[in-house]
């Protein structure tokens, strides 16, 4: 299983269970990846951290003074 957190900028969008899809974005170096419909975005990772799993479940949602994150598992 791997872990990744991902930065939601409006509450209420997920819920702890709900399966969503991941699309993946590409930048010179690195890859990003989105949650959903855009409900919320990842960190930059380098090309040997790239995620192979197309979709993931929420598992976990905290607030903090910096907003909204939603950590999610997938089946790696």
């Amino acid at each position: 299983m791997r872990r990744m957190e991902f930065k939601m900028e409006r509450q209420g969008l997920l819920a702890p269970g709900d399966v969503l899809p991941v699309t993946e974005g590409k930048l010179p170096g690195a890859y990003y990846y989105t949650l959903g419909k855009a409900y919320a975005m990842s960190a930059n990772y380098r090309v040997g951290e790239r995620l192979k799993s197309t979709e993931g479940k929420v598992i976990g949602i905290k607030e903090t003074p910096k907003g909204y994150f939603v950590t999610v598992e997938f089946e790696e």
